[in-house]
This record gives C-alpha cells, structure tokens and sequence, in this order.
C-alpha cells in the first residue's frame, strides 16, 4: 500500500481493523503526491489492500489528535468534576471513556505519577457514580420512548443503545426480529456494535416467534451469544430472508 503512494514519504499508517479503514498520514507538502492525479495512487493502493484510505497531512493528523485531546478531557472534566490537569493526566495515561477508569484496579490508577492510593479511590467513586447517573437517565428514557423490558433484558445491548433503538422506532422484541444486521448497526453504529454480533442478537430475538410450545413460557436465547439447538436452525433459516 504504502508503494502505491510513492513517490510520496509515508510517515504514518494508522490501521483500523474493525472499519477496514486505513488512515495515511504524509508530510503536508507531499499531500498532492501521495493522492495522484486526480486521486489514482489512492484508488489503486484501496483496491490492492480492499481498504477504505484516507489521507491526512501532519497538520491535519497533529490538528485532530490535539481535539481528540480535548473532547476526551472534557468528558473526564465534566462526569468526574476534576480539573483540567487531572483531566489531562488521565488522557495522556490512554483513557478513553470512565468506564475504563471506574474498572481499573485501584493500585493500577495510584501507579500515574500524581496520583495516589487516596486519590485512585476518589477517582474511581466518582466514576461509578456517573456511570450509575447516566445509566438511571437513559433507562426512564428507555421507558418513555416505550421499548420492552424484553429487549432491555438482551445483555448486548447498553442503556444508550436502548435509546437509540426507540427514537427509531424499534420497541418489542418483533421490532428487532424484522430487522436486517446491517439496520440495526447502523441505528447503534458500527463502534458499538459489529455485524456478527448484530446478527446473533437479531436470531435470539426471532427465537420466540419458535417457542409456543414451551411449557414454561419464557422466552429462550435471548443473549448475544444467539440461541441454541432446534430454535437456533429455525431462526437461522428465517435469517437468510
């Protein structure tokens, strides 16, 4: 890939796997170079490496990573009401959301520099706390968009998916039984959810249209991990539609 840029200097390849997109990141006044006429090294290097490429300058990437800075310390500012030095600690130490830092081990939080064993428990406190907010929040939103306790219960889904799924319109577990893979990522996003799981989840939902005769009544397979023996085949039947 990097060839097909040429003669452009590559200084950076960023790969993100999930995607199947590739960042490129060039010097700023080889930018012209590294896309070609009318962008043929781009079309040729994503066609010999089925990628999707974007290409930025070290402006542009030095530009986004220094936002990328500031909305996560922001985040950190705003849900834990620390400064913008703790803030900042805590980003340059790779956290990204608070459930990262409320998870952490408190010994682990003590190890950054500044902070201590006193300071890592306060700071792991106020995470939980914000997270138990938030969630409570998003659950009486959950209930006054009238999505089912039975579509709450599938445990791939967060409170904020829930949400979403609401202000779609998708409510009862036949909501998400109708949906394709590819509908319902694209209402939570494909950061929160991949096909395959948006697959399982979508078979386990169809599980019950299968269970009438079960005696108890509930409501098999209703986890990520999809459902299992003669309803798993029906439903990967009804799948295929």
């Amino acid at each position: 890939m990097v060839n097909a840029l040429a003669p452009a200097e590559v200084t950076k390849v960023v790969l993100d796997e999930d995607a199947g997109r590739v960042e490129v990141v060039v010097p700023d006044e080889q930018l012209s170079l590294a896309i070609g006429r009318r962008g043929q090294n781009v079309r040729l290097a994503s066609q010999l490496t089925r990628w999707d490429i974007d290409i930025l300058t070290e402006a542009e990437e030095s530009e986004r990573r220094q936002e990328e800075f500031r909305r996560r310390s922001g985040l950190f500012v705003e849900a834990l009401d620390v400064d913008d030095v703790i803030a900042g600690l805590l980003v340059t130490e790779g956290f990204t959301t608070v459930e990262e830092l409320a998870f952490t081990p408190i010994d682990e939080l003590a190890a950054i520099e500044g902070f201590d064993e006193s300071v890592a428990a306060e700071l792991i406190r106020r995470g939980e706390a914000f997270i138990t907010r938030r969630d409570n929040e998003l659950n009486d939103q959950r209930i006054a968009l009238g999505v089912s306790d039975e579509v709450a219960a599938i445990e791939a889904f967060t409170p904020a998916m829930l949400v979403a799924l609401g202000e779609k319109g998708v409510k009862t577990l036949d909501d998400l039984a109708d949906l394709a893979s590819d509908e319902l990522t694209e209402i939570l996003g494909t950061d929160a959810m991949d096909e395959l799981t948006a697959n399982q989840v979508i078979m386990a939902a169809r599980a019950h249209w299968f269970a009438d005769g079960d005696a108890s009544g509930e409501t098999p397979g209703i986890t990520p991990e999809g459902v299992s023996g003669e309803v798993a085949e029906q439903a990967q039947e009804v799948g295929h539609d």
